[in-house]
């Protein structure tokens, strides 16, 4: 059976006609209201954006879901966890630092920042999932803990996994250090033709991974926890990764990973995709860079896998924006994060999170006015 996903397009002309308030019609449409009980601590798992990344989601947007929950007899709380790599959001004090910083504030956001994952990501429940990669995975525990969630997303392309929305918040954003290690099978190489020996990546491994290997670089895989941070800095493109073998492993750990984020509360955990600023890559790259296609709209959803592929599919549609990352095709119909990223296989999150129960890629798209 189609899942219902409520959609409401970005063009305004009339007052009082915003984002503020189309957020809020689709949070009623969705049918939030209803997964929220009395007092229940709902956490809203939103993305707080790197240190020089300025594309995240607005934290007046963010209000807008809180005054909601409250409303519905919720008692709300913003969370996400420590990254994998060094950055400013690598403990939660530093993580903290970062949120209020870009707005995240209690006087604009009216909920607590609660850094799900503990001081130095080590508060974790294990959960059972029993699925191909993982019979149980490693989720924050207050996120675990949480009577239920609104997943608020940026959606935007990713150098690894081609296309971040839902799954991949839930995925990514509710593991702590250990459970984003777990996903991250790929394991970098150096092309010893390309390296100049640099040493950016050097600079940024969280662990150490590379060493110099005469006026080379070369990656030790005893060490690489599998993060990519050493892929986004490489000026000479000489670091890669078996793209034929180790992306669809990848993809599907995630996946997995996204299922055990909700496990025993799917029924209490709406999702909202946020289709602006759709740039190639993750909010966790300390920069932003141009959009590739033009704003779309909100989506809501209660099923992750069907907010996803409603996501990939009108990004597709629309038309892509010239002297940006995007390359090729730029005609609607063309996969717009393919032309970005051509090695990655970001439909494999839908695809495989239908085949896990995750949720299903069928959608009946309903438009809110």
């Amino acid at each position: 059976m189609p899942a219902e996903v409520y959609f409401s397009r970005i063009r305004a002309r009339k007052p009082k006609e915003n984002k503020v308030n189309r957020i809020r019609r689709l949070f009623e449409r969705a049918g939030f209201s209803a997964l929220i009980e009395e007092g229940d601590l709902t956490a809203v798992k939103l993305h707080f954006g790197e240190m020089g990344n300025d594309t995240f989601l607005n934290p007046v947007y963010v209000r807008r879901v809180v005054d909601s929950i409250r409303a519905a007899g919720g008692n709300p709380f913003l969370t996400d966890t420590a990254t994998l790599y060094s950055g400013s959001r690598k403990n939660a004090v530093d993580h903290l630092k970062t949120a209020f910083r870009h707005g995240f504030a209690y006087s604009v956001v009216g909920a607590p920042v609660i850094i799900a994952d503990g001081l130095k990501s080590g508060s974790i429940k294990t959960v059972d999932i029993n699925q191909k990669w993982f019979a149980t995975v490693s989720i924050a525990a207050d996120i675990a803990e949480a009577s239920g969630m609104i997943v608020l997303s940026h959606v935007k392309g990713h150098e690894l996994a081609g296309f971040g929305g839902a799954i991949k918040n839930l995925a990514m954003g509710c593991a702590p250090a250990r459970g984003k290690k777990d996903q991250h099978s790929l394991r970098p190489v150096v092309d010893q033709d390309k390296c100049k020996g640099c040493g950016l990546c050097r600079k940024v491994c969280p662990v150490g991974a590379p060493v110099e290997a005469g006026e080379k670089t070369f990656i030790n895989p005893e060490v690489c926890i599998g993060c990519g941070e050493c892929l986004t800095v490489c000026a000479d493109k000489s670091i890669t990764f078996d793209w034929a073998t180790d992306i669809t492993e990848f993809m599907e750990r995630m996946t997995e990973y996204a299922l055990g984020a909700v496990m025993g509360k799917q029924d209490k955990t709406g999702y909202l995709n946020f289709l602006l600023n759709i740039t190639p890559d993750c909010d966790c790259i300390p920069w932003s860079d141009a959009p590739i296609v033009p704003d779309i709209g909100i989506l809501a959803s209660r099923d992750p896998v069907a907010i996803d592929q409603a996501a990939y599919d009108l990004i597709t549609q629309a038309p892509g924006i010239p002297h940006t990352k995007l390359s090729g095709d730029l005609s609607p119909g063309a996969d717009k994060f393919k032309g970005c990223w051509d090695y990655t296989k970001g439909t494999i999150q839908m695809t495989y999170g239908e085949q896990i129960g995750l949720g299903t890629r069928e959608y009946t798209l309903v438009e809110v006015k």
